[in-house]
């Protein structure tokens, strides 16, 4: 019965019986969702100071506890959701558009263009990414425009990689070969005959990264090259709460699981893709 299914229903009854997939997909929507409508989920401005509740514990009317300066955590936390999420979709799509252009040319031309563009590819990826993202930022500046070029920048050698793999086990094929002789132009050929076929494992790859990007916002956050306060951001909430650790914890903790969610959300939806991207693991 199994195999008399089209490919697509093959895809979602991989997908629909692998559980931690359907959960992370279910809790990734749902993040987005939050961050959507953080003005009409949120309990409070997420930027008014009230000194007379600072540090104040979970209250009914404060589930999460306040800061430093009075602010509601929960609210804070919801509003750092858009930021988390801008970035790190933003990002690793940059990443993804440039780095694929970068790995397809290189696949495709061999020779010393490959040569040239794989080397400065691979001394990208000698730094670590936190090192390299600290660098970066500090020529361009902490914005969130200036973030997202950041962390795209980061992110184009994991996809030129990728790409560039994948290339090469195309550029034989008899459909490349055939527009090739046809005198397709290289442009078409890696746009309309090349592309699609690797646009499942880059997609797959960006699902993974996102919480990658997610990270390492937060991480510049904590150093103090993130969004500058008082716009909340779960890093920023963080580095906020150190300060202030014994007191009153639940700052940085919460700020804290909200990243480790997401992040295990969009890993544990990433595995699912992959999954289906395989055709080994759907029955094909």
């Amino acid at each position: 019965m199994y195999r008399e299914l089209s490919v697509q229903q093959k895809m979602w009854l991989t997908f629909r019986r692998n559980r931690p997939a359907l959960i992370g997909a279910v809790v990734t929507i749902l993040i987005i969702m939050i961050a959507i409508f953080a003005p009409c989920i949120a309990p409070h401005d997420p930027l008014i100071q009230d000194p007379a509740i600072r540090l104040e514990g979970m209250t009914p009317d404060h589930r999460l506890g306040t800061d430093d300066f009075g602010r509601d955590v929960l609210s804070r936390i919801i509003y750092g959701s858009r930021i988390s999420l801008v970035i790190g979709l933003a990002s690793v799509l940059l990443g993804m558009v440039v780095g694929t252009i970068v790995g397809m040319i290189a696949g495709y031309y061999r020779g010393k263009v490959e040569t040239l563009i794989m080397r400065g590819v691979d001394v990208m990826m000698c730094f670590p990414d936190l090192i390299l993202a600290i660098v970066i930022t500090a020529v361009l500046g902490a914005n969130l425009v200036n973030l997202v070029i950041t962390l795209g920048l980061v992110m184009v050698p994991r996809f030129a990689r990728l790409a560039h793999g994948q290339l090469l086990s195309l550029t034989e094929s008899e459909y490349v070969l055939a527009a090739r002789s046809i005198g397709f132009h290289v442009p078409r050929i890696l746009g309309r005959h090349i592309f699609p076929n690797i646009f499942g494992e880059l997609f797959v790859a960006a699902t993974l990264w996102v919480g990658v990007a997610i990270r390492l916002e937060a991480n510049l956050a904590f150093v103090g090259l993130g969004i500058a306060p008082p716009t909340p951001t779960w890093g920023n909430m963080i580095r906020e709460g150190v300060d202030v650790m014994i007191s009153a914890p639940w700052i940085s903790i919460y700020s804290g699981l909200a990243i480790l969610i997401t992040i295990l959300a969009f890993n544990m939806l990433g595995d699912g893709l992959r999954d289906i991207a395989d055709p080994r693991l759907r029955g094909i």
